[in-house]
């Protein structure tokens, strides 16, 4: 049971990162929410956890706009394919899982631990951070963004946040260890007013958000 909760595991892991990637065409984007979807409904029915009832496009049904008829046969529908994959899986039970080994050992997953201790701009307002890995050939983002709120005065908007501003980056592969360079890229947005010339409290509008830098490593 462990191993197949693992193997499953790592099937939702390598696929969580496909979605985030934000490269796949609208009908495998389909596609994939769709494995997915069966890969949970499947991992709970082993687990002898709930049921949940979906549609078509694996999206949870809402009982109190779905008939009762209809949830039935969906409830139906969803248990008949379980049932039928669990067969397939005691059929192959006795046959060595080559491609969960390869797909173990080949496409492991990595981290990267990132600590920021300081921010060092010359702004007079607040800002807003966002830190991200960046491919600069394929010109994308390939991981989540990752906010720092910082205050004017040169401290973290959340004091209690200084010196603990910590982020790990999940989910590379060796895939991505092999691309020719990653970049560390620092998105910086203003947040404050239209001019920073502007002293007339009447004039400016204050909480604009505009774009005032970029920085990579």
């Amino acid at each position: 049971r462990f191993q197949q909760v693992q193997s499953m595991m790592y099937d939702l892991m390598e696929w969580r990162s496909q979605l985030l990637s934000g490269t796949l065409p609208k009908d495998e984007l389909k596609e994939l929410k769709q494995k997915v979807t069966s890969k949970i409904d499947y991992g709970n029915r082993i687990l002898e956890l709930d049921l949940i009832v979906r549609d078509e496009d694996g999206n949870i049904l809402d009982p109190d706009k779905t008939s009762v008829i209809s949830l039935f046969h969906a409830h139906e529908e969803a248990t008949n394919k379980i049932t039928e994959r669990i067969k397939e899986e005691m059929q192959s039970k006795d046959q060595p899982d080559y491609a969960s080994y390869s797909r173990m050992s080949s496409s492991p997953t990595h981290s990267l631990y990132v600590f920021v201790r300081n921010f060092v701009c010359r702004i007079g307002e607040d800002a807003e951070l966002f830190m991200s890995l960046y491919d600069p050939q394929k010109l994308t983002i390939i991981s989540e963004n990752y906010l720092v709120r910082w205050g004017s005065r040169g401290f973290p908007k959340e004091i209690d946040m200084l010196n603990n501003l910590k982020v790990v980056f999940t989910d590379l592969g060796n895939k991505d260890l092999s691309r020719d360079k990653i970049y560390l890229v620092c998105q910086i947005v203003r947040v404050g007013r239209m001019d920073l010339k502007d002293s007339n409290s009447k004039k400016y509008t204050q909480g604009l958000r505009r774009p005032f830098g970029v920085a990579g490593n």
